[in-house]
């Protein structure tokens, strides 16, 4: 059994999911809360301070996205978000909101517990892009000296390309929709030049991706954006 003591606030109106998920969580050795609406959800937050929050979108009261809002506006704790596979707007809204990932219903209790111990994994390191080296696997990173390295070789990238791969890494882990990245990196005002950063994803995907067709670190997320991946292939 694993022992995380981690506390995790599932918010959800429908009472089987909440009983299936406090179930396979406190058999993980996760601290369980539960709340069934947007107003309950936020009391829960502060009267618990839970590590991680698993919340679904449709809920009665305060919406799932409100509650997104309100949580981000104080917290940097980890959400994922619990949603329909036919809401894909409010998924990217919520990521965009700050939400850190999405676990589409119906879902595997696994996949549930894999999200949940990548996203606790994250949330417990130094914020990555604090430290001046970023390492994983063959790729590093010295973000003092804007130096790019694969398999310890340089690896040159253009000012527009080292952008999106700071802003990638800073939120590895979590998935960045389109807009999130057009914005951080070429500004408020690129919000819809999608076939721009589809473009420089694939520019990037060549020079640090040992295999750019079957990508490592830069994931796509179908319909939403993309994640970028610090963990070892299974």
């Amino acid at each position: 059994m694993h022992k995380s003591g981690a506390r995790i606030l599932v918010v959800d109106d429908e009472i089987e999911i909440v009983r299936a998920l406090q179930r396979s969580l406190t058999a993980y050795g996760y601290e369980v809360f539960s709340a069934s609406s947007g107003e309950e959800a936020l009391e829960e937050v502060a009267r618990h301070r839970p590590d991680l929050i698993l919340l679904d979108l449709g809920l009665p009261g305060i919406s799932g996205l409100e509650v997104c809002r309100k949580v981000r506006e104080q917290s940097n704790l980890p959400i994922i978000v619990l949603s329909v596979k036919d809401t894909e707007r409010d998924k990217v809204q919520a990521l965009d909101l700050g939400a850190d990932d999405y676990v589409s219903k119906p879902f595997g209790l696994n996949e549930v517990l894999a999200r949940v111990r990548v996203a606790l994994r994250h949330s417990a390191q130094v914020k990555v892009g604090t430290e001046p080296v970023f390492q994983a696997g063959p790729l590093r990173v010295d973000f003092s000296q804007r130096l790019v390295q694969v398999e310890g070789k340089e690896v040159k990238l253009t000012p527009t390309e080292y952008d999106l791969l700071k802003a990638l890494i800073r939120n590895s882990g979590k998935i960045m929709t389109r807009q999130m990245l057009l914005s951080q990196v070429w500004g408020t005002g690129y919000g819809t030049e999608a076939h721009y950063l589809h473009v420089y994803i694939g520019q990037l995907r060549r020079k640090i991706e040992p295999d750019p067709a079957h990508p490592r670190f830069i994931l796509t997320i179908s319909g939403v954006g993309y994640r970028f991946n610090s963990e070892e292939p299974e």
